[in-house]
């Protein structure tokens, strides 16, 4: 008789671990609050005619999501058309703004035309970052990291050194570039990963060749066809998908969950998977069973949660790509009300997302959908006054770049999303929107176990967990559970 698996959650860990198990025989049944899969990267319709995506929106790293189709015989090709976007964004600054081209030779002209022989920098940096992508994306991350003895391997152990796994990646950075706005274009990416560029290893330098060097990309439709696209391959190799459906406790007997209740329901398990958020799951437990108490999370660095704003404009915009990021104030005052002052940001930075710039399928024609985000302070207050008070400054930054006008007069549909709605919808500790900050500390080992040491049929997958926050490791992420599953029962 098949096993029977329970994942708890439908984001990209749980979509991920959901395939690699029901491809592998069990009886997996993906139990998932709201009325549809995605997680953080849900997608939701107006009546106006406008589609948003919830969340991701950087497709980076092509190579590491075709690898999960690839697993299965299919390419992303079978499910949605892939976009090369050119420019890849532009960054806007006090003194200039600057288009990032999607030829590598163009951006190296960009470089050199800003700072005399940053493009020969460049050049060596992203070959630098093309070896730290190779052994960190193929070998790196891939490991169930129970022990540091997985990375004792011979390959790993050459490649340490070569990793940069001990500097800071801000002094790295500043080893190649000067100019300020080159130090910021390189360390942009790092943003992602949850934390001041201070605190991550040079090791992530790695996301500027997962980004800069193989490109910046966009699904057709949104990047909710990559969670439809991840779903269908579930469902091909037999995943069971039920929506709206809450799991509300565990049954527990002699260290091992007998039993899901979900709804008032009671259903037997042999395992479960555990995609959502790893400290709500734990707080389903006995703190005798618990893998962390309460001191641990609280002293956990965190990555940002965000502001964010869905807006539909009754016109279109000039001036506007599909990715904007405004740089214009100092990064680390930014920085510092995120992680030291813990308080909303005086000169914000913030991101604009406009996808009906490429995509006619996502707004109605000559009108425009925008996505703004902007990091704050995870645990902050976040009422609506607040909320509303920042959308009119970053709208008052779109129309000084753009030359637009009267941009909040052209709303004519607006949601927003911040702290409380990630604690709401996700359970998201702290309402953080990226899971834990990949701190040198918040590496490999040093992060929350993917498996319950005192629950021997209980995994966690996902952000909070290994290999860390973003699309991509979080698909990796649940391969390397459902590994750990297969393995303890063939």
């Amino acid at each position: 008789m098949k096993k029977k698996i329970a994942v708890i959650g439908a984001g990209f860990s749980g979509l991920s671990a959901a395939a690699y198990l029901s491809k592998a025989g069990y009886e997996v049944h993906v139990f998932e609050k709201h009325e549809q899969a995605g997680g953080r990267a849900r997608q939701f319709s107006t009546p106006e005619g406008f589609r948003f995506d919830m969340g991701p929106s950087w497709y980076w790293m092509p190579d590491i999501i075709e690898s999960f189709f690839s697993d299965f015989g299919y390419s992303t090709s079978d499910f949605f058309d892939l976009v090369s976007l050119n420019p890849q964004f532009e960054m806007v600054f006090d003194s200039a703004n600057f288009s990032i081209p999607e030829s590598y030779e163009d951006l190296k002209l960009l470089f050199e035309g800003i700072e005399p022989g940053a493009a020969s920098k460049l050049d060596k940096f992203m070959q630098s970052a093309k070896f730290k992508y190779e052994v960190g994306m193929r070998d790196f991350v891939n490991k169930p990291c129970h022990s540091w003895g997985e990375f004792l391997s011979p390959k790993i152990a050459f490649s340490a050194l070569k990793l940069d796994l001990f500097s800071n990646f801000r002094s790295y950075v500043a080893r190649y570039f000067s100019d300020k706005r080159l130090r910021t274009l390189m360390e942009f990416p790092v943003i992602f990963l949850g934390a001041s560029p201070k605190e991550i290893p040079a090791l992530y330098s790695l996301m500027n060749y997962g980004g800069y060097a193989l490109g910046t990309h966009y699904p057709k439709g949104g990047f909710y066809q990559l969670v439809l696209a991840m779903q269908k391959v579930a469902q091909i190799q037999g995943a069971t998908f039920h929506f709206n459906h809450n799991v509300e406790a565990l049954e527990i007997k002699n260290n091992t969950i007998t039993s899901l209740i979900i709804d008032g329901k009671k259903i037997a398990f042999d395992f479960v998977v555990a995609s959502a958020d790893y400290h709500h799951i734990e707080t389903l437990l006995p703190e005798d069973l618990k893998n962390y108490n309460d001191s641990y999370w609280k002293n956990r660095t965190f990555a940002p949660s965000s502001l964010i704003y869905y807006l539909g404009m009754k016109s279109t915009i000039p001036n506007l790509t599909h990715h904007t990021l405004f740089f214009e104030p100092d990064l680390d005052e930014h920085i510092k009300s995120i992680y030291g002052d813990k308080k909303w940001p005086e000169k914000p930075l913030f991101y604009v997302c406009c996808p009906s710039k490429t995509d006619t399928h996502v707004a109605p024609k000559n009108q425009e959908n925008l996505f703004l985000l902007m990091p704050v302070a995870t645990g902050i207050d976040d009422d609506d006054k607040t909320r509303e008070e920042y959308l009119l400054k970053m709208l008052k930054r779109l129309e000084r770049h753009t030359g637009a006008r009267n941009l909040y007069e052209q709303i004519i549909y607006k949601r927003s999303y911040c702290v409380r709605d990630f604690v709401n919808d996700y359970n998201a500790y702290g309402g953080n929107a990226y899971g834990l900050a990949n701190t040198l500390r918040q590496t490999a080992v040093w992060k929350p176990k993917i498996k319950n040491q005192k629950i021997h049929n209980l995994f966690y997958t996902g952000q909070l967990t290994i290999p860390g926050p973003g699309v991509p490791p979080s698909i990796i992420s649940g391969k390397i559970v459902a590994k750990e599953v297969i393995n303890l029962n063939p």
